[in-house]
C-alpha cells in the first residue's frame, strides 16, 4: 500500500518538515496495541476516539486489538483554526453509548496543555464507568498545565505545531501518513 509521505510539506502558507516516520508510527501503534491486549484481556472495553484528529490512531490502533471491544466517539473543540488552544473546551458530540460499568479507553491524537484531556476525563466520569485509561499518540509534556494522568503515551515531543496523521492546521493536512514539524523561521 502506497501512502502520501513526502519528506517536507506546504500547508496554509507554512512550511513542515518530516518528524515521526510512518514506520515509527506503525511500530509504536502496535506496541501500545500489544499493550492494551495484555492490560484488558477478557474485559471488553470501549474505546472512545475524540474526533476530529484521534480518527486514524484510532482506527490503526484497533487493528492491533485483539480483544473484543466496543468503538464510539465524541468531538470537542479548543483549537478552532489556530496553532494554540483557545483555553476554551467546547462539547460538539457525545458519546452514544451507556459506560457506566464498562472499561472506557479514551483516546486522544495529542495531549498538549492537558485541558481537553482533563475535561473529558471528568466528564466521563460523571457517567459512572468502571475505569478509565487515557491513551495519546503525542504528549507535549512541557506544554501540559492541567494535571493528567495518561496511561499509555505514543511519543513524547517538544512543544512544537506538528501536522499529520489526523493531526490538522486549520482543518488541513490531516491525510498526510505521518507526522510533520512545523519549520521555524
Amino acid at each position: 500500500m502506497s501512502f502520501y509521505s513526502p519528506k517536507t510539506v506546504e500547508c496554509n502558507g507554512e512550511t513542515f518538515s518530516e518528524y515521526i516516520t510512518r514506520e515509527e508510527l506503525d511500530a509504536r501503534v502496535a506496541e501500545l496495541g500489544d499493550q492494551l491486549n495484555r492490560d484488558y484481556k477478557g474485559k471488553r472495553p470501549i474505546f472512545i476516539g475524540v474526533l476530529n484528529g484521534a480518527y486514524i490512531f484510532l482506527s490503526d490502533l484497533m487493528r492491533h486489538v485483539q480483544e473484543p471491544c466496543e468503538v464510539d466517539f465524541l468531538k470537542l473543540s479548543s483549537y478552532g483554526d489556530e496553532k494554540v488552544s483557545s483555553g476554551q473546551v467546547t462539547d460538539l458530540k457525545d458519546i452514544d453509548a451507556d459506560i457506566e460499568g464498562r472499561h472506557v479507553i479514551l483516546v486522544e491524537d495529542i495531549v498538549d496543555t492537558g485541558l481537553s484531556m482533563k475535561y473529558l476525563v471528568d466528564k466521563l466520569q460523571k457517567k459512572n464507568p468502571e475505569t478509565i485509561a487515557t491513551v495519546t499518540l503525542l504528549h507535549k509534556k512541557e506544554a501540559t498545565h492541567h494535571e493528567v494522568d495518561l496511561d499509555y503515551v505514543g511519543f513524547v515531543i517538544p512543544k512544537l505545531f506538528v501536522l499529520g496523521y489526523g493531526l490538522d492546521y486549520a482543518q488541513e493536512g490531516r491525510n498526510l501518513s505521518q507526522i510533520y514539524i512545523l519549520d521555524e523561521k
